[in-house]
């Protein structure tokens, strides 16, 4: 299967027979792929998957974005093991998918396989709501359809969607009720203003 553009998988997926032969055909398929929420758990319960994954080798620009309990199912361990060591944790899972990883969470984790990892200084605790990691989501992949690489756009997405959590927290004059729904636009604000910041061109 070729793809254009960039695709995600796993949010509100479920994890049926469907949603198994979905992620496999992504899997054997080409081009940019982000797996998140249902994805993941069926990675964690599917071992042939991992096979699949490792037969496609390096053409397939791979990027997984798992909180710490989704973490723990990957890697076959206890949540608390993983948040005792994130780093590490985070640099098995990105080694074992050869995959560019984000682990979720305060101080939010990407790595690459070769086991670089960078740390996360945007965000705030208002952002630990349902959906904010589906935003996340959104926002690597629309860098990924646009032509970034796996790295770039994680490291991008990952620090415009805590700027958009602080742009938030600043207009709520708190971080009490957050939705994930209003990081969808301080996100595009926060992007846009940088767009400027950096270009000698109006927009």
């Amino acid at each position: 299967m070729q793809m254009d553009g960039a695709l995600c998988l796993g949010t509100g997926m479920g994890q049926g027979a469907d949603a198994l032969r979905l992620l496999a055909t992504a899997l054997a398929g080409s081009g940019p792929l982000l797996l998140d929420a249902d994805a993941l758990n069926l990675l964690a319960s599917n071992p042939q998957l991992h096979a699949m994954r490792t037969q496609r080798g390096a053409e397939l620009d791979l990027l997984i974005t798992p909180h710490p309990t989704e973490a723990a199912r990957l890697l076959g361990c206890t949540t608390a093991q993983v948040q005792s060591d994130r780093i590490t944790a985070a640099q098995e899972l990105a080694k074992r998918w050869q995959a560019v990883l984000v682990l979720k969470g305060c101080g939010s984790i990407i790595a690459t396989p070769a086991g670089d990892y960078w740390i996360n200084t945007t965000g705030n605790a208002g952002m630990a709501t349902a959906g904010t990691g589906d935003v996340l989501s959104g926002f690597i992949t629309a860098l990924l359809a646009q032509g970034w690489p796996a790295l770039a756009a994680a490291q991008a997405g990952v620090h415009v969607h805590g700027l958009a959590g602080d742009a938030l927290a600043q207009t709520l004059q708190g971080c009490i009720g957050f939705t994930a729904g209003e990081l969808v636009a301080c996100g595009r604000q926060v992007l846009n203003q940088w767009v400027l910041q950096h270009s000698s061109k109006n927009y």
